[in-house]
């Protein structure tokens, strides 16, 4: 029976347990990073809300994504997992205001991919797959024993990432 890991806003867990499923729901446009090392069979989810730190993130780095993701690889790394063998997915990150003004100032979603890509390029990690922007939020699912990655859009099917 598996068992459910919920991941919350500004956190991350990093897992094991074969038996464990990660889950980060309804990612609008907050990021879910997902992480696997097929090799050490590691899992890790992070649910980061907004793009960068600007270095304040004493409080909570998994908060912010180029804090979280650089805390989530080496929360992974002291568990075990190799940096070379991380498979990266990133999920989420729309843009959930629908006025036109309002959504070009401010573009949480889309600022919170790009920073994204800009640390996990920094870091020499590729990105594996991605179900990122639109306006609609996701649920996403990481499992542990295989590192299968299943995307639920809100009112869609799941799809595995």
């Amino acid at each position: 029976m598996s068992q459910i890991l919920s991941v919350g806003l500004g956190e991350a867990v990093v897992c094991k347990d074969p038996r464990a499923v990660l889950v980060a729901y309804g990612l609008g446009s907050c990021l879910g990073v997902a992480m696997y090392d097929p090799v050490n069979r590691l899992a890790g989810l992070l649910h980061a809300v907004l793009p960068t730190s600007g270095n304040g993130y004493q409080d909570n780095p998994y908060k912010y994504v180029d804090s979280g993701i650089q805390a989530l690889v080496q929360a992974m790394e002291a568990a075990g997992a190799q940096r070379r063998y991380l498979i990266v997915k990133l999920v989420g990150g729309a843009n959930m205001l629908l006025s036109s003004a309002l959504s070009h100032t401010f573009e949480i979603g889309t600022r919170n991919v790009q920073a994204a890509y800009s640390i996990l390029e920094a870091m020499g990690l590729k990105v594996a797959g991605v179900e990122v922007g639109g306006n609609v939020g996701r649920t996403v699912k990481l499992f542990v024993e295989s590192g299968k990655l299943v995307v639920r859009r809100i009112g869609g099917v799941e799809q595995t990432l």
